[in-house]
């Protein structure tokens, strides 16, 4: 199995490390800075207090008839119509979209093909530093990575994921209904966001209790509305947001925000993609307004 990776980020550069690390052939296509950290030292990456480099091949370019059996798409949500638009000229078969957004796929499949898109969303989180990843799975019980198919003629390749994933030991789940699960992702990860914004001291934003209030109300409303139009939930866990009760839900919430956990897999994101979080702030909630009227 050949595997490409656009996008060398701190997503695109984990799980390239892992599929390599479980011996499977795999490319990452980078482009700017982080290219040229990549051709001078490889990609580095922490895994038990150690640093290694990944067995990848490294592009600037991708030709026409360089064929992979998957192509894992990990680029922002702002660079997916142009990376979509690269891709189009490519003759691999599948492109894994493991990218935030609420766009229908249909548009997707318009840019760059139809049936090539498989929705996924990854299930880790990290940060590069000094041009070495640190990275980690979320753990299988709070998000694993996520997939779907489009189109029953899609079913192998499903399986051919399952298989990959577990030769990798990365934790994984299909859903019926991506479009749902990324609606309910983004109910409960734009109001997390905006809490660090929110706190004056964004890396304490769990100390602070006004913030902590303001987001599980956010929480709560969030999911309410979305139940109330006639969304199912996904992962069905996501009732709890409906009918926890406040105090609890912010003492939680204060607790997630001032763990490792949170350090890892909430903070440094929010910190550092501040631009690509307000704007799925605001696709978020005028998604919402537009279920509401």
């Amino acid at each position: 199995m050949r595997i490409l990776i656009y996008g060398a980020g701190v997503i695109g550069s984990f799980y390239a490390a892992l599929f390599s690390e479980a011996g499977v052939e795999t490319a990452v296509y980078a482009r700017g800075n982080r290219l040229k950290i990549l051709t001078q030292q490889g990609l580095q990456y922490e895994t038990d207090r150690q640093i290694k480099t990944a067995n990848v091949n490294i592009l600037s370019t991708l030709a026409t008839d360089d064929i992979y059996d998957f192509i894992f798409l990990t680029v922002r949500e702002s660079q997916l119509h142009q990376a979509l638009t690269e891709l189009a000229a490519n003759h691999s078969s599948y492109i894994v979209t493991m990218v935030n957004s609420l766009e229908n796929y249909s548009v997707w499949e318009q840019i760059c093909g139809p049936n090539r898109i498989i929705p996924a969303f990854p299930g880790a989180g990290g940060s590069i530093e000094d041009g070495v990843l640190h990275a980690a799975l979320t753990p299988k019980v709070i998000q694993p990575t996520t997939f779907a198919i489009l189109h029953q003629t899609q079913n192998k390749q499903a399986q051919e994921l399952k298989v990959l994933f577990s030769r990798a030991k990365i934790p994984y789940q299909q859903v019926a209904d991506m479009h749902a699960w990324q609606i309910c992702h983004l109910a409960m990860v734009v109001p997390i966001a905006d809490a660090y914004y929110e706190a004056s001291d964004p890396q304490y934003a769990g100390k602070d209790r006004l913030v902590m209030a303001h987001t599980a109300k956010d929480l709560q409303t969030n999911f309410k509305k979305l139940a109330q139009c006639g969304i199912k939930l996904s992962p069905k866990k996501m009732h709890i947001f409906r009918f926890l009760p406040l105090f609890l839900l912010r003492f939680i919430l204060s607790l997630t925000f001032q763990s490792k956990f949170g350090n890892i897999f909430m903070y440094r994101h929010a910190i550092k993609a501040p631009d690509e979080m307000r704007t799925l702030h605001e696709q978020f909630y005028n998604y919402l307004a537009h279920l509401s009227s």
